[in-house]
């Protein structure tokens, strides 16, 4: 394996920001391709009233790959608390306005790189301007993401996931994908977070194409009315059907975390993804399951306490994986 091996991520929402912070200790040939349908909050607004391609995924990826000054990590994580940018994000203003200076998204997000001294680049899967759209087998469609998020699917049903308008693969993706080592799919709202970014035009042939190891970091908990059921080949299963058997290795965690942070996940009907280890035996890919939750040893700003993968453990699957011993 090469000392610096070239590893792409994909996904979106604060499910990269763990992996990236973990990642960019392994290596700085690091590409993270973030999903482009996020419209709420603030990323929404600027959207709307600016014409605007959503900055607020992309501002997290750059702020997790950053190695600029804590204080400057804080300030474009920095949330408006009152007046007239009360819960606009500083970094969603400032990628904005350099999008309205440049007249290109790719640009502004370059020049936001340069100021936060980012080990890597961060890439915005599309530069197209697209909407996430589900679409039910009874015909119902549900479009915007800030709705897709937490909306419990209707009895149960499974929707197709596509975006609007058709869109292309930035090129950038599509050049990181084909050239990379491994490619981690991160955990995240399946289907709001990730499959958005396997349905924009080209992303499948790029997959297709690519000789890199293809690891799908499985998510840690179930999503209350969207994924209650699904274990954790259900997951991998979904992603295969906009990807075709594209995935080489399947990661999961077998360990419990503790039962305070259970307890408050049940609470909005979430709970941790099980496994039928008969589907993985038989599954086309390597499905490799070990401890991988990390403890939370301090709530956020707000008193919140998350379940995080464990980097440090995930960091090592990885280059065991590119080292050839798994």
């Amino acid at each position: 394996m090469k000392a610096e091996p070239k590893i792409v991520t994909i996904g979106g929402g604060t499910g990269s920001f763990n992996i990236l912070q973990g990642l960019k200790e392994v290596t700085s040939n690091i590409t993270a391709i973030i999903s482009m349908v996020d419209d709420g909050g603030s990323t929404g607004v600027l959207r709307d009233e600016l014409g605007v391609l959503p900055p607020g995924d992309v501002r997290q990826a750059l702020v997790a790959l950053s190695q600029s000054t804590e204080l400057t990590r804080k300030l474009f994580n920095y949330r408006f608390e009152e007046g007239s940018f009360k819960g606009h994000s500083f970094g969603n203003v400032f990628i904005s306005s350099l999008e309205k200076i440049t007249g290109s998204f790719g640009e502004a997000v370059k020049a936001t790189s340069k100021v936060l001294n980012i080990k890597g680049k961060v890439v915005p899967v599309t530069l197209d301007d697209i909407r996430l759209v589900l679409k039910f087998p009874d015909g119902q469609e549900v479009e915007g993401e800030h709705l897709v998020d937490d909306m419990p699917f209707p009895n149960g049903q499974k929707p197709e996931v596509f975006v609007k308008p058709e869109s292309r693969i930035n090129p950038d993706a599509d050049k990181a994908i084909r050239e990379a080592d491994a490619i981690i799919v991160v955990p995240g709202t399946l289907h709001a977070s990730l499959l958005p970014n396997f349905v924009v035009g080209g992303m499948k042939d790029a997959l297709e194409a690519t000789n890199a190891k293809v690891i799908y970091l499985c998510n840690l908990v179930t999503n209350n009315g969207q994924t209650d059921t699904y274990k954790v080949h259900d997951f991998a299963a979904e992603i295969e059907e906009y990807t075709g058997p594209i995935l080489d290795y399947v990661l999961y965690n077998t360990e419990q975390p503790s039962r305070v942070l259970l307890d408050k996940y049940a609470k909005v009907g979430e709970y941790g993804v099980e496994v039928n280890q008969k589907a993985l035996d038989e599954a086309h890919y390597t499905a490799i399951g070990t401890d991988l939750v990390s403890e939370p040893e301090d709530a956020d700003s707000k008193g919140r306490m998350y379940i995080r993968h464990d980097v440090a453990a995930v960091n090592k699957l990885v280059l065991d994986i590119l080292n050839g011993d798994i």
